[in-house]
């Protein structure tokens, strides 16, 4: 129902910034969240960041504020990621979701729609 394409992943170096998009090929309904999770090997996946797509209210993972910023496009039915002073740690198979929830959940299974993923790797 929902396709969610991803693009943006690559190689940066420590310190370096990188931008992912997410179009979605329709909105899940009149009140969702979009966001990101990652995956890094050997780790479960954890939440990064969410916004709700009609307030626009964000959420961060601690390990990213002050790093990472979300932000939607409602004329291209976007969201993104920009990530600055990327760390190694930050290397991981990032993940677009959609959840069509009216609180935010932070645990991955429950969000219905997702990515195909795309890799970040961050060299030291």
């Amino acid at each position: 129902q929902v396709q969610l394409v991803e693009s943006g992943g690559g190689l940066v170096q420590a310190g370096g910034s990188l931008r992912l998009s997410c179009a979605a090929s329709e909105r899940t309904g009149s009140r969702y969240f979009m966001g990101w999770f990652r995956q890094a090997p050997g780790k479960e996946r954890e939440f990064v960041s969410a916004i709700n797509w009609r307030s626009g209210t964000t959420n961060y993972a601690d390990s990213v504020k002050g790093r990472f910023t979300i932000s939607r496009d409602n004329a291209k039915n976007t969201v993104y990621l920009q990530m600055n002073s990327l760390k190694p740690e930050d290397t991981a198979v990032y993940y677009c979701a959609a959840d069509p929830s009216f609180v935010l959940r932070v645990t991955g299974r429950l969000w219905d729609y997702w990515g195909q993923g795309t890799q970040v790797t961050v060299s030291s």
